[in-house]
């Protein structure tokens, strides 16, 4: 059976803009690698509802995955869950259980929760609260989309939470080889190789470091077996490049 497949929208004009630098997608694909669902999509968008409502209906009929980080914070431009509860038909308002949670935490914390802090309990009919042990306001996950903070920490810590409720398939086990050859000599043997191992994928990542350059030659599967024996076709193929 084919492992689920997931997709990321990471929502923020100031991501787009080269204000802020995104590290949620590198730290959702590692996760869900070891997880066993397959991040085959991707897409970084605006602080548009236009263009958030057509991702989220577009990705959420697609895959068995789609997760979002950006725009659930307090302010006037944190507009993800309202555009969420729209692509998918919710109708969306202050919810009790979240707004209890807020309300704990700055009592705790002897805040006020403000109107504009508020808007963080707002939660679409029928979802489910992601837990966010970092600042209190939750993500939410309604039918497949799974709405969560912009903030790395925050991200990182819901991530972990939410995970353990997926169904997940095969992890995936990749193996690195370093050669020291142009890629053009490696093109023409690792299109051989991959069409006969079709189980596995061959990635050519080039490097060069002062005078010395090649690739590293990255080999993925689900299976170690696989992926082992993999690794011994490529390494044959470039047997020169080690011996001795």
């Amino acid at each position: 059976m084919p492992n689920p497949t997931a997709a990321m929208i990471v929502i923020g004009d100031e991501i787009l803009a080269g204000r802020t630098r995104d590290s949620n997608l590198h730290q959702l694909a590692g996760r869900l690698a070891e997880t066993g669902i397959d991040l085959v999509e991707a897409r970084v968008i605006a602080d548009s509802p236009g263009a958030i409502v057509a991702a989220v209906q577009e990705l959420s009929g697609r895959h068995d995955h789609v997760f979002t980080s950006g725009g659930i914070g307090p302010t006037h431009d944190d507009i993800t869950a309202d555009c969420v509860a729209r692509a998918l038909g919710a109708a969306i308002d202050v919810r009790d259980d979240a707004r209890a949670i807020l309300q704990a935490h700055y009592d705790a914390t002897g805040k006020e929760l403000t109107e504009a802090r508020l808007r963080m309990a707002r939660i679409p009919e029928g979802a489910e609260l992601i837990g966010n042990p970092v600042s209190a306001a939750p993500g939410f996950t309604l039918r497949n989309v799974h709405v969560m903070a912009g903030v790395p920490r925050i991200f990182e810590a819901m991530l972990a939470g939410l995970l353990p409720a997926l169904p997940g398939g095969r992890p995936r086990i990749s193996d690195t080889l370093r050669v020291e050859r142009p890629e053009s000599e490696l093109a023409g043997p690792l299109r051989r190789l991959a069409g006969e191992m079709p189980d596995l994928t061959f990635g050519s990542y080039p490097f060069e470091e002062g005078s010395r350059y090649g690739a590293n030659i990255v080999v993925r599967g689900a299976d170690a077996a696989t992926v082992a024996a993999g690794m011994e076709r490529l390494r044959a193929l470039f047997e020169d490049d080690f011996a001795g």
